[in-house]
């Protein structure tokens, strides 16, 4: 059988902390910020957390567990 291959997109975009949890930067940040305020940009820089309902796909999109 051959090893599972990590999504390259994954790889890219989430990364583990210490505690097993993953770590995902927000969206709607790229481009369009003329209209957003200085407070909602600022919120948007920070990093978040995978949400629980998410966590089974990406794990198996990054290979951790099963």
């Amino acid at each position: 059988m051959p090893k599972m291959k990590t999504k390259s997109g994954a790889k890219k975009r989430f990364s583990l902390t210490g505690t097993g949890k993953i770590k995902r930067k927000h969206a709607f940040k790229s481009h369009i910020l003329t209209k957003k305020s200085t407070k909602a940009k600022r919120a948007l820089t920070k990093t978040g957390l995978v949400s629980d309902g998410d966590m089974p796909k990406v794990k198996f999109m990054l290979t951790i567990g099963k």
